[in-house]
């Protein structure tokens, strides 16, 4: 059962990214603060949840969240100033967002800048107890799989629909046949050594 706050602080966000471990495509975070009576019987941590569950509690966490912000910080900029400093980037400039501004955040991970002057928290694992951390993935995962596959089209090769820039053999497979594009991050070792 995931907790509704981690402080008592009435105006909590929890904010998460997607993306981290992608070869191509942005970092995309998300903050929510939810309100405090908000209860979701299968509000999850992302990686829990299918695709198809994540894209009905899209809306859901939409309609009843007091407020959201989804940022994507994009591979030039990750290139520039490395993926940790990108992914905390771009959870500052989804919490700049809010409206109203949170009295304390929850942070997924271990790692995080001061905002502001605004007090946090990193909870490893944080997706997987607190609502507005979970809600915070959701969103990230659902706004940076709708882009990858609106690139998908530009280079179909790649595969992004499905893998959504990740990894996979497959991906690493079109990068060794067909190069790089300008949306892969080449700060990245994007093919093992031996290719």
């Amino acid at each position: 059962m995931l907790l509704n706050t981690h402080s008592n602080i009435l105006l909590e966000c929890g904010t998460d990214e997607a993306g981290r471990g992608c070869l191509a495509g942005p970092v995309t975070a998300a903050a929510v603060i939810l309100p405090k009576n908000f209860k979701n019987i299968i509000l999850n941590d992302s990686k829990q949840l299918s695709e198809k569950k994540r894209d009905i509690l899209k809306p859901i966490i939409e309609a009843q969240a007091l407020t959201f912000g989804v940022s994507h910080v994009f591979q030039e900029e990750i290139d520039h100033i490395n993926i940790l400093n990108a992914s905390i980037l771009a959870m500052h400039k989804s919490i700049q967002q809010l409206e109203p501004q949170p009295e304390f955040i929850i942070v997924d991970g271990n790692r995080f800048k001061p905002f502001k002057d605004i007090p946090f928290e990193t909870i490893i694992k944080g997706d997987g107890k607190y609502l507005s951390i979970a809600a915070a993935s959701i969103l990230a995962k659902t706004y940076r799989d709708l882009y990858m596959n609106k690139i998908h089209e530009e280079f179909p090769m790649y595969n992004w629909k499905q893998n959504k820039g990740y990894p996979t053999k497959e991906h690493r497979r079109a990068i060794a046949e067909f190069g790089i594009t300008k949306y892969h991050r080449k700060s990245f070792r994007l093919l093992p050594e031996a290719v």
